[in-house]
């Protein structure tokens, strides 16, 4: 397998139908490695996480220039101050980070990557400092392995746990699953919603809608929490902009709104992408907390999922109760260092 690297946002920009094809066929096929996704992020540098960074992008073809492997990354200042390979996507704002590359070609593909970042590769670079990689991915004993016979340092660190709920049935076949206390709580208030004064209901933004308009309404329930209030900086704000809209160019944006008497209550950032549905953000108005409408939208998005067919609905990460309440169980993301 042949090793090039993509070096500027031309050549990036480039592979964008073939790396998507790609990720169709990826041991990870995630939204976070979306081509629009990570040039979203990329045009932001991750909404101002990163100061500076060079792109490093290996790319794997076999003879034919048949695209086998994407290895997303750059070059960047690691938080640890050490001259670092990197995922594009990086660190705070993208769930889930990987090589894109099918199952039975990672090993052939890391073991070209690694020999051509030796060779090749940024003449300063100290670590390899990949985040956010699933649990389970392949690429994992892969790099490993390739890293071990050159005699390289190894770090392998368990992250955030990132709670999903396997949906393999009706919404009462869900709710029976339930613990009998959050499943009487959960009934009660869909029930105490369906008879609020002036009438709740909750919709999806669809595609003939100004998608514009709506990323602003939801930022500003966003901002009503005073940590995502100075979360959103104007580069955050840039980022989401590019991304919400990227997102609902490509079809794969769920963005939900639960109003009560024609007034926003609570809105959900998701993604609907590969039979999942992943939900990524959230904005809460206090004014309509005895309502609990946060728990009261996240129930009809996951009675939606499951009337469409959705196979899991994905928190993504963080260990809040409220996951675990609605059913959620653990998976992980690790951090992989790789020293020379």
């Amino acid at each position: 397998m042949k090793i090039t690297f993509a070096r500027d946002t031309v050549e990036f920009n480039a592979l964008s139908d073939e790396w998507n094809d790609l990720l169709d066929r990826a041991a990870t096929d995630v939204p976070f490695l979306k081509h629009e996704y990570l040039s979203s992020w990329w045009s932001t540098l991750g909404g101002g996480e990163w100061h500076a960074g060079e792109l490093w992008i290996g790319v794997g073809r076999d003879d034919r220039r048949a695209l086998l492997g994407l290895a997303p990354l750059f070059l960047t200042q690691t938080k640890e101050g050490k001259a670092g390979l990197m995922f594009v996507g990086s660190v705070e704002i993208s769930d889930y980070l990987d090589l894109i590359v099918s199952s039975e070609n990672v090993e052939p593909f890391v073991e070209g990557l690694m020999a051509a970042l030796e060779a090749e590769g940024p003449e300063d670079w100290q670590v390899l400092d990949l985040y956010n990689i699933p649990e389970g991915s392949p690429s994992l004993p892969a790099l490993e392995g390739s890293a071990n016979r050159r005699g390289w340092d190894i770090k392998r660190e368990r992250l955030q746990p990132c709670p999903v709920i396997v949906l393999d049935g009706t919404w009462e076949d869900y709710l029976a699953k339930l613990v009998k206390k959050q499943r009487h709580e959960l009934r009660r208030k869909m029930r105490r919603a369906a008879q609020y004064p002036g009438g709740v209901k909750w919709r999806i933004v669809g595609p003939e809608e100004d998608v514009e308009a709506a990323t602003e309404a939801f930022m500003k329930l966003m901002a009503t929490d005073p940590r995502k209030f100075e979360f959103l900086t104007p580069k955050m704000c840039s980022q989401f902009r590019r991304l919400i809209q990227a997102a609902h160019d490509n079809g794969w944006l769920h963005l939900s709104f639960l109003e009560v008497g024609g007034k926003q209550a609570a809105a959900y950032l998701s993604f609907d992408y590969g039979g999942r549905l992943w939900l990524y953000n959230s904005g809460i108005n206090p004014a309509y907390q005895s309502l609990s409408p946060g728990l009261v939208l996240l129930s009809h998005q996951i009675q939606w999922a499951i009337k469409q067919g959705r196979r899991e609905f994905d928190f993504l990460r963080g260990d809040e109760v409220y996951k675990y309440r609605m059913g959620g169980v653990d998976r992980y993301i690790t951090r992989l260092t790789i020293t020379r």
